[in-house]
């Protein structure tokens, strides 16, 4: 197993893999994985989440001042940077996916 912990799959093999038919003949490259309680469960951590980071900021505001506005600014920047280098990774695979499926085809 951890032998090929560096494979790669080819962009050709990842776009045959994304071409093949479901059992009903139906060609269907994305397919559905996510359940109910999988959606409620998203919806349910995303809130819990929201609500940190605001409790996290109310915090930040009562007691560091302008160095707020500026972790902000920072914050800005470094998501910039990951949208742009994730916008580069998947300009490389031809089909879509998730970064999963970027990340196997350029990283293994």
């Amino acid at each position: 197993m951890l032998a090929n912990i560096w494979a790669r799959k080819s962009t050709a093999a990842l776009a045959e893999e994304a071409a093949h038919a479901d059992p009903r003949g139906e060609v269907r490259p994305l397919r559905r994985t996510l359940s109910a309680l999988n959606l409620v469960s998203l919806g349910i951590g995303g809130i819990v989440g929201a609500g940190i980071f605001v409790l996290t900021g109310h915090a930040a505001a009562a007691n560091a001042g302008p160095a707020v506005t500026l972790s902000f600014l920072l914050g800005a920047v470094a998501c910039a940077f990951a949208g742009l280098c994730y916008a580069e990774m998947s300009s490389t695979v031809p089909i879509s996916g998730s970064a999963y499926t970027f990340a196997y085809a350029t990283l293994g």
